[in-house]
């Protein structure tokens, strides 16, 4: 088996790439980079779908997309599979390890042993690297603990196999041919990366996509007070706050990982307006940050007035409105 290095990082997925890319040799990769060069800020809020009985919103793309983005844009080969039995996806991991390979692999975090109980909820596109074996238990390299751990073959079967939204089926994935990278390729992939997250947050033809969707948001809070009362409404916000501060780095978090991403390509493409609109992204992520208070106010029965819902939703409204100034900017720049 070869070495494996751990890193910690805020965001499982992004984490998962970092590490396996630099075990690759690829040492310039960091988390913003990552994420940036992956397009992974986003916001959806999805209508017709529940989690944990409260509203269903994701502030960055779809599981896996980071991963896929930022190694194609960096001309990186990568394998990807899914299974419908468990044997057979334990059979293909153990043969992967066999072979020295470290792999990433989707998981359900309600069945982690090593989360602490409190956050372990039914949320399954948690990311995960198992980098071996020692008798029957799997080595585990998980970005957003400090060190490693490691997961019985019983244990690691159930999280890579929940059932529920986002139900990982064995997902399993991996580098498997990394070339040389130069700098005109580092380039060439973020501005790549740059005009698609910029194009996803303005132009997709849905409502409740991109800045639009957070308006949608905003409009759906000012009426929550009246049409469920005070304690739903309230569990309703506590949920959205869920998913900002806890699941990934969440709203203010991704805003500030982006931010950070394009502060890195200011000075890779030498082009002092990407630090302007990085500034103008950290500005979002603390926006983000005061409606988390915002909404916990409410959550835990401090404040239940309707002004206190206008509240929440005036400052979405004012979200919406430096991210999309934000996303202009990336759009409309020449690099």
């Amino acid at each position: 088996m070869s070495e494996f290095k751990h890193h910690q990082t805020a965001h499982c997925e992004n984490g998962v790439t970092v590490s396996l890319l630099k075990h690759h040799g690829v040492d310039f990769i960091t988390e913003p980079l990552a994420f940036g060069l992956g397009s992974g800020l986003f916001y959806i809020h999805i209508p017709f779908m529940e989690i944990n009985n409260g509203p269903a919103i994701s502030f960055r793309t779809m599981p896996g997309s980071i991963f896929k983005r930022t190694c194609k844009a960096l001309d990186v080969h990568v394998e990807r599979k899914k299974f419908k039995n468990p044997k057979e996806a334990t059979d293909f991991l153990d043969s992967k390890l066999a072979q020295g390979m470290h792999v990433g692999c989707q998981v359900g975090v309600f069945h982690l042993p090593y989360f602490p109980k409190e956050y372990r909820f039914h949320f399954n596109a948690h990311n995960l690297i198992v980098f071996g074996k020692e008798g029957d238990r799997y080595l585990v390299s998980d970005p957003v603990m400090e060190v490693t751990t490691s997961l019985s073959v019983e244990e690691l079967e159930k999280v890579r196999f929940a059932k529920g939204a986002l139900a990982p089926k064995g997902h399993i994935y991996y580098p498997v041919q990394v070339g040389e990278i130069s700098q005109e390729q580092i380039r060439s992939a973020i501005v790549r990366g740059i005009k698609r997250n910029s194009k996803d947050m303005l132009n997709i033809p849905v409502p409740m996509i991109g800045v639009k969707g957070i308006n949608y948001t905003s409009k759906k809070i000012r009426g929550w007070r009246e049409k469920h009362g005070p304690r739903k409404a309230g569990l309703h916000l506590g949920q959205i706050v869920r998913m900002q501060e806890e699941i990934g780095t969440g709203g203010g978090g991704f805003r500030f990982l982006y931010a950070a991403f394009l502060e890195e390509a200011s000075a890779i493409m030498q082009n002092d307006e990407l630090m302007r609109v990085s500034e103008k992204m950290t500005k979002a992520g603390d926006l983000w940050r005061d409606s988390a208070l915002q909404m916990s106010g409410i959550y835990k029965g401090r404040i239940t007035e309707q002004k206190d819902f206008d509240n929440c939703a005036d400052l979405l409204l004012e979200i919406s409105a430096v991210e999309k100034d934000a996303f202009l900017d990336l759009y409309n720049i020449k690099l």
